[in-house]
């Protein structure tokens, strides 16, 4: 087994589920003995370990290697150090079989902490580091919820020349991905009983015509609005509740959409474009955030000289686009130029039987290690 896969192994082995996902109190949560497992490795290679508080029991791991002369440029690694749950408890026990090693975080995104991290430290440990480039590992916490770390990080004013986001791209260089916006709707109408709906107006039925118009004339018209990398904007009903019981007309209706946005879409845009839409149908409702944070889309410039080194590193001609949101966007709003590239397929997060390639993740880590040797 190589060294990324021993890595890999020990990293998945320690649970690190998001608490935003599991109750208060219980022993998965929280992504602390993942960041204190790193911390312990970069400390013995002579690298500069720091903790960069999110809450009380949360932090970013910040791991720097210094050049040996002055600093003229910052590359950031920036993997998430956060998973979903699972259902099934064998995922918290890696396993290796057939080429692939199996269990939670495996592929979202515990494979590009190990090949980014040993990257690193290959580069801590070579007999030449870089002269005038500064490496930072940024083991991000919280990116499945909320993003509070990646936000923290952006917020305190860190400036990078690129920073390279781990996520299962299948070792593509991603320089855009899609936007998200979770949006609530609610129809309101008038309570009566079963007996005599005439005497009341259902709420219910307005949300269904509010469904209508989403899933066919909206959906049309985002069919008609693409992106070379990313294809078209796309939105899903994906909640609905209304009423209490069938003898009672449901004065209170709420739907629960995602809408999934283009670079150059806002989220003021999108609010005030299904308003329209829905006033031409003469449907009335109350229309708000769900989420809170703005989850912008990426586009960054594929022809930025560091994002050409990494595409010859990977040996691929040109940048791909991924429909998924993450971190990425978040770090580039706070002005740093950022691509998304990892080990893994996103077909895989997330999944009852998670998975990875081992010979893509020690591919990954050769990537990147070849990357960073070419950093003057």
């Amino acid at each position: 087994m190589t060294k990324t896969a021993r890595l890999l192994r020990e990293l998945v082995a320690l649970p690190s589920v998001n608490p935003a996902f599991l109750p208060p109190g219980d022993p998965r949560t929280g992504e602390h003995r993942v960041a204190d497992c790193l911390a312990a490795m970069a400390s013995q290679a002579g690298m500069d370990v720091e903790f960069q508080k999110i809450s009380s029991e949360r932090a970013n791991l910040l791991v720097t290697l210094s050049p040996s002369g002055k600093v003229q440029r910052r590359i950031l690694l920036a993997p998430h150090l956060d998973t979903v749950p699972s259902a099934n408890p064998e995922q918290m026990v890696p396993r290796l079989k057939q080429g692939r090693l199996y269990g939670r975080g495996a592929c979202d995104t515990k494979g590009s902490v190990a090949a980014m991290f040993l990257a690193m430290q290959a580069m801590a440990t070579a007999r030449r580091r870089p002269k005038h480039t500064e490496i930072v590992f940024a083991g991000l916490v919280d990116e499945e919820s909320g993003q509070a770390g990646s936000r923290a990080l952006a917020a305190s004013g860190i400036k990078a020349d690129l920073a390279i986001v781990g996520e299962p791209t299948l070792l593509e260089v991603v320089t855009a991905h899609k936007g998200d916006i979770w949006l609530r709707i609610q129809t309101h109408g008038k309570a009566a009983h079963g007996a005599c709906p005439d005497q009341g107006r259902n709420a219910v039925h307005a949300m269904a015509r509010v469904v209508d118009a989403l899933e066919t004339e909206y959906a049309a018209q985002l069919r008609q609005r693409t992106h070379p990398l990313l294809g078209h904007a796309t939105v899903n009903v994906g909640r609905i509740v209304g009423g209490t019981q069938p003898n009672i007309v449901p004065d209170l209706c709420e739907i629960a959409i995602d809408r999934r946005t283009l670079p150059g879409e806002t989220d003021a845009g999108v609010r005030r474009e299904i308003q329209t839409l829905l006033r031409g149908r003469g449907l009335k409702v109350t229309l708000s955030n769900r989420k809170t944070g703005t989850c912008l889309p990426l586009e960054t410039n594929p022809r930025l000289a560091l994002v050409q080194e990494l595409l010859r590193a990977a040996g691929r001609s040109q940048s791909r686009g991924v429909h998924y949101f993450c971190d990425a966007s978040v770090l580039a709003l706070g002005g740093i130029p950022s691509v998304v590239f990892g080990p893994g397929n996103i077909a895989q997060a997330h999944t009852s039987d998670e998975w990875i390639s081992l010979v893509e993740l020690d591919k990954a880590a050769r990537i990147l290690t070849r990357f960073l040797q070419v950093m003057p």
